[in-house]
């Protein structure tokens, strides 16, 4: 150990004189970078400061909800923006569930975004399958009229949908609303797309096996389109559960009434209790939240899978 100890005593000038070495060395290489690593840079730092901009930016709305949850009812539009309320109101949370039927909300607006969803799923991707790798006559020209109905606004054909709902006795139903959103167009091209990436030489070998094509479809295809599955569901489910005008137009009954038609009742002739609203707001975007922590990683991928080719 005395031994050990002497040899780190005469060897410490020698490793202060390497340390500053390697350190001038580094400062050497810096100013030696090419003027396109230092643009490089300049330009991340620049697109990190906008992304952050727009972080913050989007994020304000929903920490004004929050904030606004937890006020009282003539706190809530005060200017200048109280951010922190001076008394947390937390009885708004469990005010709500006995000023409104919030559970039987909550209940309606999850059963009808489940049955969507899950209908939406099967149909889009039984319909994409058909158009990506089935070939028949006009597959191509039916492919696109379909798809140009997406540019069409919902509000051109709203009237003639609710004639047709009324005469077939489905208003004031889930059924209706079951009807008109289990088949979707986006949902269509968005897995048509992503099956596009899947090799056809495994179909091919698939029907050379016996496969038909119902069989290639759900033993071949839909294992391997789990991100797309994922990222379908996701957005049927999210834009379900926040449609207002659905079921605003279809639903007259109170008790099949969702979350977004529920806060309504808050809304007064000459007022409205926005404190509560808010409220609402937070509980009903908890699902939403939950199931995109619980998906986001397969939305991502199957978001930036799916228009590589096509």
């Amino acid at each position: 150990m005395t031994n050990m100890a002497e040899d780190l005593k005469a060897e410490a000038p020698f490793l202060g004189t390497r340390i500053t070495e390697a350190a001038e060395d580094r400062r050497r290489t810096d100013r030696k970078r090419s003027p396109r690593e230092q643009k490089k840079r300049t330009a991340n730092v620049i697109i990190y400061g906008v992304l952050v901009v727009l972080v913050v930016a989007l994020m304000v709305p929903f920490i004004w909800m929050l904030s606004s949850s937890l006020k009282e009812n003539n706190q809530v539009l005060t200017v200048p923006i109280q951010w922190i309320p001076s008394e947390f109101v937390w009885s708004n949370y469990t005010d709500i569930w006995t000023r409104i039927p919030m559970m039987g909300y909550l209940q309606n607006s999850l059963y009808l975004a489940v049955v969507i969803t899950c209908l939406q799923v099967l149909t889009g991707s039984l319909a994409a399958y058909g158009f990506s790798k089935v070939r028949f006559p006009g597959r191509d020209v039916l492919f696109l009229c379909y798809i140009g109905t997406i540019a069409v606004p919902w509000q051109a054909y709203m009237v003639p949908q609710y004639i047709m709902m009324q005469q077939l006795g489905l208003t004031n139903s889930f059924n209706a609303l079951i009807l008109l959103q289990a088949f979707g167009a986006f949902g269509v091209f968005l897995m048509r797309q992503y099956y596009m990436t899947i090799p056809d030489e495994l179909c091919e070998a698939a029907r050379i096996d016996g496969l038909s094509e119902y069989g290639i479809w759900a033993r071949v295809i839909l294992p391997l389109s789990k991100p797309a599955l994922a990222s379908l569901a996701l957005l049927t489910f999210v834009n379900t559960w926040n449609d207002y005008m659905g079921p605003f137009i279809y639903l007259t009954s109170n008790r099949l009434w969702t979350v977004q038609l529920g806060l309504r009742s808050f809304v007064g002739q000459f007022d409205a209790e926005y404190a509560m609203i808010m409220t609402g707001s937070v509980i009903s975007v908890i699902p939403i939240l939950i199931i995109f922590l619980i998906g986001q990683r397969y939305f991502i991928q199957g978001i930036a899978t799916s228009g590589m080719k096509g």
